[in-house]
């Protein structure tokens, strides 16, 4: 008997398509307000807040569609998160000073439970594992 199909947005897939709209409406909530309220006191942490979130809503809409080119899409948005997770999470550490508040990468998200360091690893193998089950 063949191996059912494993789609992108299936199964599993649902799950990790709820968990990056949840954090894309988080992110994109928090950065607005930091923007719009406080830019002067953190400039680079709130830009990067809402890099985070643009990157979230790219990768929640590509892994929702789920066809060929969503999958690379999503593949790409999500790789760049893993990069900027990780850059941003070192930098936090290392110069401290540069973060008087907190993003959704620094230290690694450690204010989110250390989720936008797995994440991106999760999403990642989950492409890996479902690369070539999409439409098109």
């Amino acid at each position: 008997m063949a191996e059912p199909t494993r789609r992108v947005n299936r199964g599993f897939g649902r799950v990790l398509v709820v968990i990056y709209a949840v954090f894309a409406l988080a992110a994109t909530a928090r950065s607005f307000v930091q923007l719009v309220t406080r830019f002067d006191e953190a400039p680079v942490a709130y830009l990067l807040s809402a890099a985070a979130a643009l990157i979230y809503i790219v990768a929640t809409i590509a892994l929702a569609r789920g066809d060929r080119t969503s999958h690379r899409v999503a593949t790409v948005a999500i790789g760049v998160e893993l990069a900027g997770v990780l850059v941003v999470g070192a930098f936090s550490l290392v110069y401290p000073e540069a973060f008087p508040q907190a993003s959704v990468w620094s230290t690694f998200g450690s204010g989110y439970l250390f989720i936008p360091l797995v994440l991106p690893l999760v999403g990642l193998w989950w492409l890996h594992r479902t690369r070539g089950m999409g439409e098109n």
